[in-house]
């Protein structure tokens, strides 16, 4: 009967987008959807704006400042030679001294980065005085999306090129309260 053929083409398509949804659903939930939490940060409580951000790479902190204040603090990665100011390119250090957060990425490839300043004007000439590149891209980070946002491989562990890491969440965050021009001071 034409009735009952159509009546069943209809419930396995509903069966289908019903199966498909779910699926959707989980990926979202997990986390394995990178776009489903790009853009969550702009839904989240702010911080107040911090107008000082300070990285202790010895206790492994980054701290957001106000008026000399922690606003909140975080527990960070550093680059794989954690010890010691940034030198020239490759060398996985992160840089020591006082720079700014100078430009945003909300398209990083490590779900959003915040720019600092490295080289400063000291780092590029003792570069050229010794005839090698200070390197560059230095950034505050989350995550890589190419591997998801699972943050048991990254926690307790210094794993970037030089970067500063943070989770995804954590970096959501940062990103809402700090605004570009802000300075940054990293201690060894």
């Amino acid at each position: 009967m034409p009735g009952e053929r159509n009546d069943s083409f209809e419930r396995q398509f509903m069966m289908h987008y019903s199966a498909t949804a779910v699926v959707i659903l989980f990926l979202v939930l997990s986390g394995f959807c990178h776009a489903s939490s790009t853009y969550s940060y702009l839904l989240a409580e702010p911080l107040p704006q911090a107008d000082r951000v300070v990285v202790n790479k010895g206790v492994r902190t980054l701290m957001l400042m106000k008026q000399g204040e922690v606003i909140k603090s975080y527990q960070i990665s550093l680059g794989r030679q954690p010890f010691g100011h940034k030198q020239r390119e490759g060398d996985y250090r992160t840089p020591e001294g006082t720079y700014l957060i100078d430009w945003r990425n909300p398209t990083s490839l490590y779900h959003l980065s915040l720019h600092i300043s490295y080289p400063g004007t000291q780092d590029r000439g003792k570069a050229e005085r010794g005839g090698y590149s200070p390197g560059g891209a230095i950034m505050i980070h989350g995550r890589p999306v190419f591997i998801g946002s699972n943050d048991i491989l990254f926690n307790s562990r210094d794993w970037t090129d030089g970067c500063i890491a943070v989770t995804n969440a954590e970096i959501e965050e940062i990103w809402r309260a700090v605004p570009d021009g802000t300075p940054i001071t990293i201690l060894p």
